[in-house]
């Protein structure tokens, strides 16, 4: 079977999705930024999508897998608690 017809529950909207819509979800039909972690155990999707985007595209796609770091995720959730004190 081609990966494009193989379906999934998708833990974003919570209903049954193709692997082709996932591939074009995204911002400007762009593949979700969640496209690896959902697919990896259906069929090898990183070589998949090697091969289905250009170069740029894929980095961008792969950068967007790793987690912000979470001392920087607090320190902005603190700055962002102080700012909303301040209003107040």
């Amino acid at each position: 079977m081609e990966p494009e017809r193989l379906e999934r529950r998708c833990p974003r909207l919570g209903s049954d999705v193709t692997f082709g819509y996932c591939k074009v979800c995204g911002e400007e039909k762009t593949p979700c930024f969640k496209v690896f972690d959902c697919w990896w155990e259906r069929f090898d999707v990183v070589a998949h999508m090697q091969d289905c985007l250009s170069p740029q595209v894929f980095a961008a796609l792969s950068a967007s897998r790793t987690p912000p770091d979470k001392v920087a995720s607090l320190v902005e959730l603190i700055r962002q608690a102080q700012a909303r004190g301040a209003q107040d």
